[in-house]
């Protein structure tokens, strides 16, 4: 890339929308179940049939549903090819995330869980297919640095080694090199 091919630079993820079926649908589980205030709603702009509700996961940030009260939950997995959202991931507190699993098998949802090294996870599915997952770092971020970091820092320190992923010896390291600086 040369000066003469500025980048647009983003600055963070503003929202995600994603298409719900109806109102109370989005309502019983972006609310209801995940505990995601709504904040408003409105008409979709773009598509006058479609209503649009907003709800705060978080951080700052957004998250949408276009509804309309004609659609049913679609009742199957949402489709996993290029151009799809393959899942959406939701930061939790480790308190939450241990008792996520069994809040949300009581509700009737199945889930799976899994350990990634440098996290643990949660998959679960909404109404419509979609895949959701529940996030928790086994790491905390000391003052003053980003998770990013801390995922970088540990990153180098795993490919250095030659090791396959990210453990939490590697987290523990990159912490210890990002305070030493």
């Amino acid at each position: 890339m040369t000066r003469s091919d500025p980048r647009v630079q983003v600055q963070g993820l503003h929202h995600v929308t994603i298409v719900g079926s109806t109102r109370q649908s989005a309502l019983d589980f972006w609310e209801g179940v995940l505990g995601m205030p709504f904040v408003f709603e409105q008409p979709n702009l773009g598509n006058p049939a479609e209503n649009h509700l907003y709800f705060d996961p978080g951080g700052g940030r957004l998250l949408t549903v276009f509804t309309d009260e004609g659609r049913v939950d679609a009742g199957r997995d949402a489709p996993r090819e290029p151009g799809t959202v393959e899942h959406l991931a939701f930061t939790v507190s480790r308190a939450t995330f241990q008792l996520a699993p069994a809040r949300l098998r009581a509700r009737g949802i199945e889930v799976l869980e899994r350990d990634r090294g440098f996290m643990d996870s949660i998959y679960f599915r909404d109404p419509n297919g979609m895949k959701v997952e529940l996030a928790c770092y086994k790491f905390q971020t000391p003052e003053g640095f980003r998770d990013a970091d801390v995922l970088r820092r540990a990153y180098e320190l795993r490919v250095a080694r030659g090791d396959a992923y990210l453990s939490p010896e590697h987290l523990a390291d990159a912490i210890e090199d990002l305070l030493r600086r």
